[in-house]
């Protein structure tokens, strides 16, 4: 029996959330049982095999992840290639996560697209939320007739919905710990659950990793016979002038001499994020996807990819940043040490129940002069109460105010920090998307008083400070 069409993109959406969601239901395992590439892959098959319609980066990492699929995302648009980029979670609204040169996909054509999909995946039993999703994706790149797609890993690589991709270069940005209960409690296991997306003769890229970590990976790769490219050792960095708004860093192969960069994302662990993107790009351009250095140079400087140390207020200084594991928060504090010097500093908090909060309030509190504990409108958010005791836990004698409200926090926050001081939003991405709601900012986008999201770059100061 035919379905009558959904005529609205609520519809479609509301459609789309009746299906099992992992981003929620993060207590079920993670195994071949409850996740596999056989219900996608059917379901690319039957429209089609859309994904490959186009050449794919694919990308998987525990940090720096989304900053490197953005950069290579905005290098390939600064070429003049019709460019996708899908990634996860969203911070604000849903239609993030399918972006075509930087424009969110519309509401009436993801409505079409669930449309075009509804007989396909109502004939697949046990499809989940985000399997829907990635189909859906591929799907609309094919139809956008995209020369080439930027697709990031949902969560771990091997069993990932979007694993079912042939890649021209596959990357692994930064391995540390996070849903250790699903990836596995040592960097070990969680570094083979992200090499399960190196394919057989398939050039790989990986950050510099713990050595347990890179042990895996080189193994895997040396198995599968995939040329492996080692930033900090094959490519080489180093930082230099930074800001608010940007970070200088010179990078190029081994046994080349280092050539000035500039991404328009802050904190020196751009640095390595941005030189993990030209090795990428690099390996791209040798894969036939034209992408000259200029094109690089342009993408980096006007990098459009929002909640990473992202300044959206000045008096006070009003920071945003996703941090929300442990080794993010540790990179956090450095970029807070390194380049924000006001204070008092106010932490406005609020964390997932399976997310290091310890861990991240290590990192943090040291320097903080008073906490401001949030929550996020999701079911798996902790309660204010629960992170305050946990920052009790952790010896922080300073104030703590517990305002489950975003916009009461903020405003508590601005009173507490004063027109000279610093207020921090960080814990997830889910706190951070509330509070640029909440402040009105643009959906998807930075804000950006000189319009830089058009692929304009040239008024970026960090050009003339490398």
């Amino acid at each position: 029996m035919t379905s009558t069409p959904l005529q609205s993109y609520s519809e479609a959406i509301d459609y789309l959330y009746g299906f099992i969601n992992w981003e929620v239901e993060r207590h079920m395992r993670y195994s071949p049982e409850t996740m596999t590439l056989e219900r996608p892959q059917a379901a690319l098959a039957a429209l089609g095999d859309p994904q490959n319609d186009y050449p794919v980066v694919h990308i998987t990492g525990t940090k720096g992840k989304g900053s490197v699929g953005a950069m290579c995302a905005a290098a390939f648009q600064a070429a003049g290639l019709r460019t996708a980029l899908y990634s996860s979670p969203h911070l604000q609204d849903f239609r993030e996560r399918f972006r075509v040169n930087n424009q969110l996909i519309t509401p009436a054509d993801f409505t079409a697209m669930v449309n075009r999909m509804r007989p396909v995946i109502d004939a697949i039993p046990d499809i989940t939320w985000f399997e829907i999703t990635t189909v859906l994706a591929f799907l609309y790149f094919a139809q956008q007739n995209v020369d080439v797609a930027v697709v990031e890993v949902g969560l771990g690589g091997r069993l990932d919905a979007t694993n079912v991709v042939h890649p021209v270069v596959s990357v692994i940005t930064s391995l540390s710990y996070d849903h250790t209960h699903l990836l596995g409690n040592s960097l070990a296991l969680i570094a083979g659950e992200k090499a399960g997306i190196i394919k057989p003769g398939v050039p790989v890229v990986s950050a510099p990793q713990p050595p347990e970590a890179l042990a895996v990976l080189a193994e895997i790769a040396a198995e599968r016979e995939a040329p492996l490219t080692l930033v900090g050792c094959d490519w080489l960095f180093t930082p230099s002038a930074s800001a608010w708004n940007y970070q200088a860093f010179r990078a190029a192969p081994a046994g080349h001499a280092l050539q000035p960069y500039c991404t328009a994302l802050a904190g020196e662990h751009q640095a390595l994020n941005g030189t993990v993107a030209l090795a990428a790009l690099d390996h791209a351009n040798l894969a036939g996807i034209p992408v000259s250095q200029d094109a690089i140079r342009a993408g980096l400087k006007c990098v459009d990819w929002p909640g990473r140390l992202e300044v959206i207020e000045q008096q006070p200084l009003l920071i945003l940043d996703a941090a929300h594991n442990a080794a993010s928060a540790h990179r956090l504090s450095e970029a807070l040490t390194d380049l924000f010097p006001q204070r008092p500093l106010v932490l406005v908090f609020g964390a997932s129940a399976d997310k290091d909060t310890a861990g991240m309030f290590e990192a943090l509190l040291p320097q903080v002069d008073r906490l401001v504990v949030a929550q996020a409108v999701h079911n798996r958010a902790l309660s204010p109460a629960e992170i305050a005791v946990v920052a009790r836990a952790q010896g922080f004698e300073g104030p703590v105010d517990e305002i489950p409200d975003t916009r009461a926090a903020i405003e508590h926050a601005n009173v507490c920090a004063g027109p000279t001081g610093l207020i921090c939003v960080t814990g997830s991405l889910f706190i951070v998307g509330e509070v640029r709601t909440v402040c009105g900012l643009p959906v998807g986008h930075l804000k950006r008083p000189d319009s830089r999201q058009s692929l304009d770059a040239s008024s970026l100061v960090c050009g003339e400070h490398i």
